[in-house]
């Protein structure tokens, strides 16, 4: 598993304490005692750096490449998953899968943003940075979810909607407003999770939902820390302190009302343990699907409303 920056004493001490083990085993020397006291160091190591993140080491743990990615969490904790294609338009955009799936044999449409573990599949999945096709795919699937009165499973992991001239070409900002103004109608319960990367309309773009959670180190933001800090200071080497800027954090989401709930992640994050992670989420998917179906279809679309015209609101008071 590859350490990042803050990682290496970590690493390290785990190295020394793999080589005592293989020197004890081969030399037959008891050295249990030194052992333990290394363990205890690196149990109390791990707890001090990764209890103590900052905002940028955060970010840096959902940006992890070994963090599961969508098709990882639907191989773990769904059942008779059938991807469906297409936006009917244009094309089929690899950055977005989606489709129907079980959840403990509840039938859910499932979709979210798919990254790639190496560089032919990060080429072919657009690094997770969905074109206008993937947004329409994603709302014409939605829609067929109404039809069929299913619940919507979203997980979002996206630096943000792909920028470049041909998904401006074909209507970028207008597929993602008409998202935006769909989802709000829709006349189903919509679960979505920030699994990773939550960045500004990408993540939007298929995020307007019942309820919003958020692993314990994802992030979600109008911006990433580095164009901020391109902006504020003219440097990207200033994203540290954009990230603290920002407020961007679960803690910090779930604070001002942008998320309902954040999913706990194993000691150092989902990539420690993946299958735990999984199976946290499901239960909390399956908890908020069960709460959304006692709604009427016409009190959800009415709490769904109401609850994003209440973000980001703010009282003035006279100086």
């Amino acid at each position: 598993m590859s350490a990042l920056e803050f990682e290496k004493p970590i690493f390290e001490l785990e190295s020394k304490i793999k080589e005592l083990q293989v020197f004890s085993a081969s030399k037959k020397i008891a050295l249990e005692p030194e052992l333990k006291k290394l363990t205890q160091k690196l149990d109390k190591m791990k707890l001090d750096i990764y209890n103590n993140l900052t905002p940028w080491q955060r970010i840096q743990i959902a940006r992890h490449p070994e963090r599961p990615f969508t098709l990882d969490y639907i191989r773990m904790f769904t059942s008779d998953f059938v991807e469906l294609h297409g936006d009917r338009q244009f094309a089929d955009d690899m950055a977005i899968v989606a489709g129907f799936a079980q959840i403990n044999g509840a039938k859910v449409m499932l979709m979210g943003h798919q990254k790639g573990r190496d560089t032919k599949e990060n080429v072919l999945r657009n690094f997770g940075c969905a074109h206008p096709e993937g947004y329409r795919k994603a709302m014409r699937l939605m829609k067929l979810a109404e039809k069929f009165a299913l619940p919507i499973v979203v997980l979002i992991d996206t630096p943000g909607a792909y920028p470049g001239v041909g998904a401006e070409e074909r209507g970028q900002a207008q597929a993602i407003a008409e998202n935006l103004r769909d989802m709000v109608e829709l006349k189903t319960p919509i679960v979505a999770t920030i699994i990773g990367e939550g960045g500004s309309g990408g993540a939007l773009g298929i995020g307007i939902a019942d309820r919003v959670c958020i692993l314990q180190h994802a992030y979600y933001s109008v911006i990433s820390p580095e164009g901020c800090a391109s902006i504020l200071w003219r440097n990207a080497i200033k994203a540290p302190l954009a990230a603290e800027a920002l407020k961007i954090t679960a803690e910090n989401l779930r604070e001002f009302g942008v998320v309902d709930q954040i999913v706990r992640e194993p000691l150092g994050g989902a990539h420690h343990d993946p299958v735990k992670t999984a199976a946290d989420l499901k239960d909390v998917v399956l908890k908020h699907i069960k709460e959304l179906s006692l709604l009427s279809r016409e009190e959800l679309v009415k709490e769904r409303y109401s609850k994003f015209r209440k973000i980001g609101a703010f009282l003035e008071t006279p100086a």
